[in-house]
């Protein structure tokens, strides 16, 4: 059993709901990177999804596309983001770490080679935003022979037989999109999620996280109550921007808390 799927099934015995926060590797500089996982941790997050910084990430938002552009003028490419992972397990073993990103940074590495460094470097899964499901199966077999979960984004446009092909090969979790549109935008409908969510679970055994559009303790909440976790991501790169340096690792860890409490209550 992977990392992810206990980490999940843990949660789901005590009757509680998953915390997944995102983060860019390398923004808003590469030596706060493995402090800022470790202050998910501490804030009360299950599992962190680190952004691997890419020029043209097309279905985030600004606030997102502002980090990535921020991290590569730091220098921070694929290598450096395996690095971060191996860091942050020197002293968290416990904590899944999925990388999010785009076909282009793996398919240079080369898949094979990249599965091999990511299994090495400590991480658990992969979400490949630009990877469809119908054109990485041997990709998704790849990662599943060597223990790391493919992991697949859904939307509200996702039809049934694209759910269905979802849930044949993804693993560990599906990432569900609540809105049309990129990473931080819209007004989320907890209506319509509610309304997808057996279509979801219809075809998809594993467990579902909602995210984009979740900006605060309450969104969190409402999220929560109609799926199996909640991804919180553009909110916590915003609250880097508006952190002073010194500071960005205690503000991360406090705005975590105050979701976490949320999701507890």
């Amino acid at each position: 059993m992977s990392r992810i799927q206990s980490t999940l099934n843990a949660l789901s015995a005590k009757g509680r709901k998953g915390l997944i926060p995102f983060i860019t590797a390398g923004d808003p500089g590469p030596e706060l990177t493995v402090s800022l996982m470790h202050a998910l941790v501490a804030g009360g997050a299950d599992i962190i999804e680190l952004g691997v910084p890419f020029s043209d990430p097309m279905a985030d938002g600004p606030v997102i596309q502002r980090a990535s552009e921020r991290a590569l003028a730091n220098g921070v490419g694929m290598r450096h983001v395996l690095q971060f992972v191996k860091e942050f397990r020197e002293t968290n073993q416990a904590t899944p770490v999925v990388l999010m990103g785009y076909a282009n940074p793996i398919e240079h590495m080369g898949a094979e080679k990249f599965i091999d460094a990511a299994k090495q470097a400590g991480v658990d899964g992969v979400l490949v935003v630009d990877y469809p499901p119908e054109e990485c199966q041997e990709f998704a077999a790849s990662m599943k022979e060597k223990g790391l979960d493919p992991i697949f984004l859904l939307a509200p446009t996702s039809t049934d037989d694209r759910i269905e092909q979802v849930g044949k090969i993804a693993s560990g979790y599906v990432y569900y999109v609540s809105l049309k549109g990129v990473t931080g935008s819209g007004h989320l409908d907890l209506d319509a999620v509610a309304k997808k969510m057996p279509e979801i679970k219809k075809h998809v055994r594993v467990p579902v996280g909602v995210g984009f559009g979740i900006r605060d303790a309450a969104t969190a909440k409402a999220i929560a109550s109609v799926s199996d976790a909640v991804v919180i991501g553009s909110r916590i790169i915003q609250e880097l921007e508006n952190t002073p340096r010194e500071n960005a690792v205690q503000a991360v860890q406090t705005f975590i808390s105050g979701i976490r409490k949320a999701l507890d209550e």
